[in-house]
């Protein structure tokens, strides 16, 4: 029985040539999750919608379901989010946070949340002063989301009232003097409070801190670290962005 054709809410997250002009488009989809599409003849320079299969533009796509791929036959723009290409970090933040969505994303499975996600940290990227930030609130609340977000005040092992001063993405997260395992990284007190404020989109709350550039570094090295350790692999354009940050 053939399965009909359906429209969704769309964010390409990688592309690659297929064939002699074709290319397969990885889509994060609002409601059909991770999906892996054909868009035939769109290296063609007559290609009626080739243009439009790009990073950083919320699509409507129309998807037709295959063996082992989907035919993408039509795409319209919703949203452009092209002021992130205009500035380095704001593009490899905007690129690390789509890679990611990528990693925690399944084929197939409905997850509105992340592609919300997704398009609010693409949106906050283009006016972001930061764009540091903005990423690692994406990437602690897509952690909280997929259920393994590090503990940021209380002891991940014990559950002993913070604040503590070590953190090992192993044991969970923030982790008390009795529960510290080998390995532990010192951390001080404002990175975890940055980081709990980022998880919990609490913006007034760091735009009103005086925040030091090594507070934040220190988040951002723990976020990456945590992130990391979980999915067990690591984000590629994550090490892209930090090269640009330190350089």
């Amino acid at each position: 029985m053939r399965r009909a054709s359906f429209r969704d809410r769309a964010l390409v997250v990688r592309s690659y040539d297929f064939g002699e002009a074709d290319r397969v488009i990885v889509l994060l989809t609002r409601h059909h999750g991770l999906v892996r599409g054909v868009a035939k003849g769109v290296r063609r320079a007559k290609s009626r919608f080739g243009s439009r299969l790009q990073p950083f533009v919320e699509l409507n796509v129309q998807l037709y379901p295959g063996r082992s791929l989907y035919t993408i036959t039509g795409a319209d723009t919703l949203t452009f989010y092209g002021r992130v290409i205009g500035e380095y970090e704001r593009y490899t933040a905007a690129c690390a946070a789509l890679e990611a969505a990528e990693r925690m994303c399944f084929s197939d499975v409905e997850d509105p949340w992340l592609f919300d996600a997704a398009l609010t940290t693409l949106e906050r990227c283009c006016g972001a002063d930061d764009p540091t930030l903005v990423l690692d609130a994406f990437l602690l609340q897509a952690m909280e989301h997929s259920g393994w977000a590090p503990s940021l005040f209380d002891c991940a092992q014990c559950q002993r009232p913070g604040p503590h001063h070590a953190f090992h993405p192993g044991a969970g997260g923030a982790v008390c003097v009795a529960c510290r395992p080998p390995g532990s990284i010192e951390v001080p007190e404002s990175s975890l409070r940055l980081m709990w404020w980022l998880a919990h989109d609490h913006w007034d709350a760091v735009r009103g801190a005086s925040i030091s550039a090594q507070v934040a570094g220190d988040a951002h090295r723990l976020t990456r670290t945590h992130l990391h350790w979980h999915l067990e692999r690591v984000i590629a354009s994550l090490d892209v962005h930090d090269q640009g940050a330190v350089s």
